[in-house]
């Protein structure tokens, strides 16, 4: 058996505007990183598995290099690439060949061949038609190498950029005969699993990562929380709104748990974005908030559960996803008593089909609650991932409509036949009923609730399916 050592980083680096959230975008096979002709869409480095050629490696999507060094926006852009460059096992050099080799370009050439010790490809983008040929010549002038050329946006030259990487491919070594599993006979190892295998015990199912994503309006501290979790100057935070544009998924593990920690853009009032890149980075947050297990919506302090935090809240409600709130900034609040009644207020006139949202109050800044925020993420997931055998429901059931019988309709009451879990994630029940069109709102409302007293389903969404029923499979 082969096995290769470990996978190769490939980090994707050059100045603003020479298409590398595009080629990064094209090894992906997804467009997940926000493309504009916008210089500095991206600010903060991002990962994912990619692919070109049969060949298999992370890829690392960064900010453009900028020679600035004095504090702003720009300069910690350039330290967070350095990080990924620093990480990498390879950087591929992007240079735009149509605009021809800046003085940029030579400049951050020399600091690649002087201070960087990482290996760098150069390729040479945009190389499509004649008027890019100029530009490849000049590509020599930097001292990187033969460039590449490739056109990432037609997915031009990959075959060429799958030579350039493969010197750098990790290299296979055979998995010594011991640690070999599948090594006996055929007809031995068909015995062997099906002695192990017992009728009453199901095969576990392989453990996937809880998808966590961080919401929340501009400026709350969603950036400053997922440092304070990882340890580490992962994503960029700071006083200017909109600091985050694309979401940036960080792999983690808490307790023995692989965790997805995903950091959004903040989210303002749908009238007050008029910036088309501002729009693709909510729609990337929406994208997101539908992926994700438990949403942690994050709120100021200063400004608890305004009008676009409870749309948020709801958004996050109807896409059936576990809500949990951080209250951030908590160690700055002066009448904390009065703050949590206002916030358990606002929740109950406002979001009365989630009764129990758990809430946890920190400072992301200070690093203060957020192993009990963690905690409980995980319990509020283990409450979304619930099931409840059917036996169970229908003896439930019985007790609930003996005390409040269903309405009645012409003169007839309504019957309802039994009651069975269709799937979680969220909880979902198919209720049987003679006329379900029939059936109030209110009666549903009345089933839900006593569903979360009975079984401990708070703060969790739960869905009930109206099905017409005329007799009851289960007996």
């Amino acid at each position: 058996m082969i096995k290769a050592t470990h996978r190769l980083t490939v980090a994707i680096v050059g100045r603003p505007n020479v298409g590398k959230s595009t080629l990064f975008n094209r090894l992906v096979g997804k467009k997940i990183a926000l493309v504009d002709d916008t210089p500095g869409v991206t600010r903060d480095w991002r990962a994912a598995d990619g692919r070109v050629g049969g060949l298999e490696f992370t890829v690392v999507d960064t900010a453009g290099l900028e020679d600035v060094f004095d504090g702003s926006l720009e300069a910690r852009m350039r330290v967070q690439t350095e990080r990924a460059i620093e990480r990498a096992d390879v950087c591929l050099f992007l240079i735009d060949a149509r605009a021809g080799v800046t003085a940029m370009d030579k400049h951050f050439a020399a600091w690649l061949r002087a201070r960087v010790k990482t290996p760098t490809i150069l390729v040479a983008n945009k190389c499509e038609g004649a008027a890019s040929q100029p530009g490849l010549i000049e590509a020599y002038e930097l001292g990187l190498g033969e460039p590449v050329p490739l056109s990432a946006e037609h997915g031009e030259g990959m075959a060429d950029l799958v030579d350039a990487l493969l010197p750098h491919m990790p290299k296979e070594e055979p998995v010594p005969e011991e640690e070999v599993e599948d090594d006996l006979p055929e007809d031995d190892l068909v015995e062997a699993i099906a002695a192990e295998k017992t009728d009453d015990v199901p095969d576990e199912p392989e453990p996937k990562a809880l998808q966590m994503a961080i919401v929340g309006r501009p400026n709350v501290g969603k950036s400053t929380l997922l440092n304070a979790l990882v340890q580490e100057e992962r994503v960029l935070t700071g006083p200017e709104a909109g600091m985050t544009r694309d979401a940036i998924a960080v792999e983690w593990n808490w307790k023995g748990r692989a965790v997805r920690l995903v950091d959004t853009a903040g989210l303002r009032k749908r009238a007050r974005v008029d910036d088309k890149l501002e729009r693709a980075a909510n729609q990337d947050t929406l994208r997101v908030i539908r992926m994700a297990h438990v949403v942690v919506l994050v709120l100021d302090a200063d400004g608890i559960l305004d009008k676009q935090d409870l749309t948020i809240a709801r958004l996050v409600v109807e896409e059936g996803r576990a809500l949990v709130i951080a209250l951030n900034k908590w160690d700055a609040v002066v009448d904390k008593n009065a703050a949590l009644r206002r916030l358990t207020d606002r929740l109950q006139t406002s979001l009365p089909q989630v009764k129990g949202i758990p809430t946890v109050t920190i400072s992301a800044l200070k690093g203060q609650r957020l192993a009990e925020l963690l905690d409980c993420v995980v319990t509020t997931y283990g409450v979304w991932n619930r099931r409840i055998p059917t036996s169970q429901l229908n003896r439930w059931l019985a007790g609930m409509t003996e005390s409040h019988p269903p309405p009645l309709v012409d003169g007839r009451r309504l019957k309802i036949r039994y009651m069975t879990q269709v799937k979680s994630r969220p909880p979902t029940f198919a209720l049987f009923v003679s006329k379900p069109v029939d059936l109030p709102e209110n009666y549903s409302r009345y089933l839900v609730n006593g569903l979360r007293e009975s079984f401990d389903l708070p703060g969790i969404p739960i869905r009930m399916l109206l099905r017409k029923g005329s007799s009851n499979p289960f007996d």
